[in-house]
């Protein structure tokens, strides 16, 4: 277990806000783009959804650049302050186009806080605990993607308004312990005169040239694009292929395809909020690099096995296989570039490591587009390549 002076004042505000707010975000942004596309249509509120992610990778660099110069509690709480404005002006808005505006300004608050927030562990929390700590948080945040969207169901188009009222209530709660409890966690300081763009995408250049977290990011780009197939091509293949069927054979209960992808997604969110933490203690004395090669491997063939199977059990077992490979690698990133990144970049540095997410979100879903053309064995191939490029991509950062 992580010893309890590991745990700071400010890691244990952070655990506690961070986990209540996950779980309100939850139950609003899975049913954001069905809200726009009811008053937009479909093809321009599908267009308009496509900015948030490249609006967060922008600010998320920012935000690195400054917790680095400014101190990760001041963009802590430019951060959260953001979001508690903007989920009020969300709650006050009844235009559709001023909605979307405090849509984009609550992405651009997540993308401020979170360069900051993970310096601030590499900041106070020792290598030989980062791991555990990571996990923890990440439990954390996944508790409340497997609870929120079942609420959210309910309240988000019932009681939207009450959903982002309490929302805006959380954060402003959350953004008063950071300002009266937190202490500053960056111990050097910036001599440089104005802030200057330019400069900081001039850092980032040389950032994004070092070979060793080139690769690193080549890595984490091929093995999200795997690993995001459970919420893309595994979802169509489900629809698409896998007939209704009964648990057991003498109870005469079928479940259709969408309930098969129910119990599958089900699945792969438990195990996250279960299971990160005790697998994370577990391989504690394993190399990063086993660590990640081993994600690839799990992740890449019990994908591809999907393609050769219907049956709901075998399904729900492969589920458990991928799902570990996506639970092994989550803790590692992080603290690979909270050892890798030095002291007085490190908001950069994580900055930076974000890209591998927001680009292999934006590859993935060319899966889909492929399964057009080809039947589901080359796609769940593709998708195996993609993960033994990660896996090569990994070796070769070590």
């Amino acid at each position: 277990m992580v010893k309890k002076n590991i745990w700071t004042r400010n890691l244990k505000v952070r655990l506690c806000g961070e986990t209540i707010f996950n779980l309100f975000y939850w139950m609003y942004f899975p049913f954001i783009a069905i809200y726009f596309s009811q008053s937009l249509g479909l093809a321009l509120a599908g267009a308009l959804m496509m900015v948030p992610p490249i609006l967060s990778l922008i600010t998320g660099l920012i935000g690195g650049s400054f917790a680095d110069r400014f101190g990760r509690k001041s963009v802590m709480l430019w951060g959260v302050g953001i979001q508690f404005t903007m989920f009020i002006l969300f709650a006050t808005s009844s235009i559709i186009w001023l909605d979307y505006f405090a849509f984009l300004g609550i992405t651009i608050g997540k993308g401020l806080y979170k360069p900051a927030s993970d310096a601030m562990v590499a900041d106070t929390v020792s290598a030989e605990y980062r791991k555990e700590v990571f996990a923890t948080f990440l439990t954390g945040s996944n508790l409340g993607a497997v609870i929120g969207p079942i609420l959210g169901a309910w309240l988000f188009f019932d009681y939207r308004d009450l959903l982002l009222w309490s929302c805006a209530i959380v954060l402003m709660i959350f953004f008063l312990f950071i300002y009266f409890w937190f202490e500053e966690t960056l111990t050097w300081t910036s001599n440089e005169g104005l802030f200057s763009p330019i400069k900081q995408l001039k850092d980032y250049i040389i950032i994004l040239k070092d070979n060793k977290f080139s690769y690193y990011l080549l890595a984490g780009i091929f093995s999200v694009i795997a690993i995001m197939q459970l919420d893309l091509y595994l979802s169509v293949y489900i629809y698409d292929y896998v007939p209704n069927q009964s648990i057991v054979s003498f109870i005469n209960f079928e479940l259709s395809s969408k309930d098969v992808l129910g119990y599958m997604l089900g699945l792969n969110g438990i195990l996250f909020v279960v299971f990160v933490l005790p697998i994370t203690k577990w391989l504690k004395g394993w190399s990063d690099k086993h660590v990640f090669i081993l994600s690839c491997l799990l992740a890449g063939f019990g994908m591809f096995a999907v393609g050769f199977t219907t049956n709901i059990w075998i399904l729900l077992f492969l589920t458990i296989i991928f799902t570990f490979g996506e639970i092994v690698r989550a803790p590692v990133l992080y603290n690979f570039v909270s050892e890798y990144a030095p002291e007085n970049a490190r908001g950069q540095y994580m900055a930076a490591s974000n890209m591998q997410f927001t680009i292999g979100r934006l590859l993935a879903p060319f899966t889909v587009i492929l399964a057009a053309l080809f039947g589901p064995l080359i796609i769940f191939s593709i998708i195996l390549l993609c993960a033994f490029i990660s896996l090569v991509f990994y070796i070769k950062l070590y």
